[in-house]
């Protein structure tokens, strides 16, 4: 959530940064309300001024056996003004909350300015693709040719967009999870958290997911709890509504859990393999920074779950995000984007976010620093360290070898019980 009075005192600047990520800042709806809440804010700071001194007098009065009723009548005048003025000012909070809740965040200066993911901008490419001297097979028919992966059977238990894994498949993933966390906890310092799977209306509201993406989520019926897109969402809320102390940042915290997308919009998109499922496993980094840091520690993040892609020997790239391309919370983000041999293309594997003040302020956290008794709001970030679906992809497409089995690489070897491929075991039909 962006600063009121940071709108207020920017309007014409905040508007036009609005426009270059595709948000149209209704200027009058803000300024009106805006200048009527304050409006009745003071008149209601200038009732309590009179009540109080009225009070006064009254007390003073009693002590000199004055007749104070004139004075009491008065203050009940006040007082009841007081309280219209309290219901008054609470639907207008009500609003401005609203209408500030409907605002995205502001880009950084350094993010490209365009329209959609063409104006996204390459930062680096590493590691070399792979040329093939046989015909090149995507992991959907790789993984049936080794009974490793089946959506058929999956969609008969839940529906499209699931699957089941086995034996070696199955075993991929799950050293996949164990190797991300390994290399994150032991080697780049994070502590590793397992938040809950479900989290609340006012959690997603704090991370920017309500209200505006609400058909994207999975809402159990019957509760307050939606199931959880990302670990992103209850990470995040481990500290809602505290004040931290300075000296105890950076946090920094991996997780890994199950996600839950609706893909809401996806008609058509990715239907066929593990690209984009309702349900995937994913392993997720978050940060919370002192401000003047956090542009640093977006770095820092952005290298942690590069490693993770360097160590597996699969080739990516890191672009910037374009204001048109970037999420609704997000101040800048980097992509980083695995080569997919079957698709001839690279295909988005984690995103490196700085959200700078903006979560922070919709589920209120901030830190005091030392010495100062005036509280900050943190800076959060997160990045997937990685989608393991993707990952899975990745390797079973890229060290795909010519007699259909697949070469593991190297640093995943000891979490696959030392095997140096996936030679797969055919599940019998029937």
């Amino acid at each position: 959530m962006l600063d009121r009075s940071m709108i207020r005192e920017n309007l014409d600047s905040v508007q036009e940064r609005l426009k270059d990520k595709g948000f149209e800042l209704d200027r009058d709806a803000f300024f009106k309300l805006d200048q009527e809440e304050r409006s009745v804010r003071q008149e209601w700071e200038e009732a309590r001024g009179l009540r109080n001194k009225t009070s006064d007098e009254i007390a003073e009065m009693k002590k000199q056996g004055e007749d104070a009723g004139e004075k009491i009548a008065e203050m009940k005048q006040v007082s009841a003004r007081i309280k219209s003025l309290d219901e008054k000012i609470k639907t207008l909070d009500e609003g401005v909350r609203d209408l500030l809740a409907e605002i995205p965040n502001l880009p950084h200066p350094s993010v490209p300015v365009g329209p959609d993911e063409s104006a996204n901008a390459l930062v680096r490419e590493v590691g070399e693709v792979p040329e093939f001297d046989f015909t090149v097979r995507d992991h959907v028919d790789l993984g049936a040719s080794l009974g490793i992966l089946d959506p058929e059977r999956a969609s008969k238990i839940t529906g499209a967009r699931f699957t089941n894994y086995y034996g070696d498949g199955a075993l991929l993933e799950r050293a996949l999870i164990n190797f991300m966390l390994h290399v994150h906890v032991r080697e780049h310092g994070y502590l590793e958290i397992l938040p809950p799977f479900m989290a609340n209306r006012t959690s997603f509201f704090g991370t920017g997911n309500l209200p505006k993406f609400e058909e994207d989520l999975f809402h159990v019926e019957g509760t307050d709890y939606f199931l959880i897109p990302t670990a992103e969402v209850p990470v995040t809320n481990v500290f809602a509504n505290e004040i931290l102390d300075e000296e105890n940042l950076p946090f920094n915290f991996v997780a890994y859990t199950p996600c839950f997308r609706s893909e809401a919009g996806s008609y058509g998109k990715d239907t066929k393999g593990l690209i984009r499922q309702h349900q995937f496993n994913k392993v997720e980094l978050v940060k919370f920074s002192k401000p003047e840091e956090s542009y640093d520690k977006l770095e820092e993040l952005t290298s942690h779950a590069e490693e993770i892609l360097r160590r597996l020997e699969l080739p990516y790239r890191v672009v910037t995000l374009s204001t048109g391309d970037m999420s609704f919370s997000s101040a800048k983000t980097y992509d980083l984007e695995v080569w997919v041999p079957s698709q001839e293309k690279y295909r988005e594997i984690s995103s490196c976010t700085n959200f700078e003040d903006f979560q922070a302020r919709r589920a209120n956290i901030r830190f005091k620093a030392s010495g100062n008794k005036r509280t900050q709001w943190v800076h959060t970030l997160n990045g997937s360290g990685l989608a393991v679906g993707r990952t899975w992809v990745a390797i079973v497409e890229n060290f795909q070898q010519a007699d259909g089995t697949v070469r593991i690489p190297e640093a995943l070897r000891p979490w696959m019980y030392d095997a140096e491929k996936l030679t797969g075991q055919p599940f019998m039909l029937g």
